[in-house]
């Protein structure tokens, strides 16, 4: 048993102090399915419905699934007016008519697409058929075609996505006036040594940001990472919880982290709490932060 504690110890990372160890994340639930998606590439947690999450696939029809915390099906609704190239996340963020949903068609595997395209719309409820109609916000990269799979909206209503590279070319981009009917120029914003990030998602109050890749957690305070410093996260091991693909995460509020993906056919989905006092405090800790992330591969 004390093996165990150990192991687990080594792999959450511990935060050390004069009298004690604490991990940063605990796991609350166990690695659940969500049923109906097959390639969960996204997933964010509702501001209009309380205890429940959207997810998403990254292909095939515009759908969103709702699921309460707990992982157990609740809804689906179309996406009215939404065209899929490659779905690869999702987010929740302020717009006029309160809370939309951000869908961030994003992806760009062979990095061909002449533009991306995020569809904003009113956040619907878990009960109902279809969602409002969408407005298409387009957008062009200012150095190029990148391949991206992680995006979050700031409390200000700025669209940020992070690029799938390696940990030298990883970027952070900015849309900071998105408007439907024209295309935006995304404005470099800083680099981020991250390996191959696969999703991202802010808390109910906006103080912070999550990212993620395959295998490795980073909590970030939000106005250190838009600020274009060199923002220093708080990392998190994710390789104990076998996902077999981690692709999105959604930060709750008190700490909790919901995390989804992909593999053998069906949607994972499971849960952290991680303790937010212990990552402000790695603010002064640059020890590993600053090291590049590593994990292994994204298969798609």
């Amino acid at each position: 048993m004390l093996r165990a504690f150990v192991v687990v110890g080594l792999l959450c990372g511990w935060v050390t102090g004069s009298s004690a160890q604490q991990p940063l994340c605990t796991p609350s639930t166990a690695l659940t399915r969500l049923a109906g998606v097959s390639e969960a590439s996204g997933i964010a947690l509702s501001r209009r419905t309380p205890g429940i999450i959207w997810s998403h696939n990254d292909s095939g029809a515009p759908v969103l699934f709702a699921f309460d915390t707990s992982g157990k099906a609740r809804g689906r609704v179309q996406v009215t007016g939404m065209s899929v190239d490659d779905w690869e996340d999702l987010a929740v963020g302020p717009c006029a008519q309160g809370s939309c949903l951000y869908l961030a068609d994003i992806g760009d595997n062979n990095r061909g697409r002449r533009q991306i395209t995020i569809y904003r719309v009113p956040e619907p409820r878990p009960e109902d058929k279809a969602t409002a109609p969408v407005e298409a916000l387009h957008a062009v990269y200012p150095d190029g075609p990148r391949d991206a799979e992680a995006l979050f909206v700031a409390p200000g209503g700025q669209i940020l996505l992070i690029s799938k590279d390696d940990p030298r070319t990883t970027a952070l981009y900015r849309l900071r006036q998105p408007a439907a009917g024209r295309t935006g120029k995304l404005e470099f914003v800083a680099r981020l040594p991250l390996d191959r990030a696969t999703g991202a998602g802010t808390s109910p109050d906006g103080v912070w940001v999550a990212v993620r890749t395959n295998n490795e957690l980073f909590l970030y305070r939000t106005q250190d990472l838009i600020g274009g410093g060199n923002a220093q996260p708080r990392r998190f091991d994710l390789a104990a919880l076998r996902e077999p693909q981690g692709e999105g995460v959604a930060l709750g509020a008190d700490g909790l982290v919901y995390l989804a993906g992909e593999g053998n056919g069906s949607g994972t989905f499971t849960t952290l709490r991680c303790n937010l006092s212990l990552a402000g405090g790695e603010r002064s800790q640059k020890s590993a932060a600053g090291a590049p992330a590593t994990g292994r591969p994204n298969r798609r």
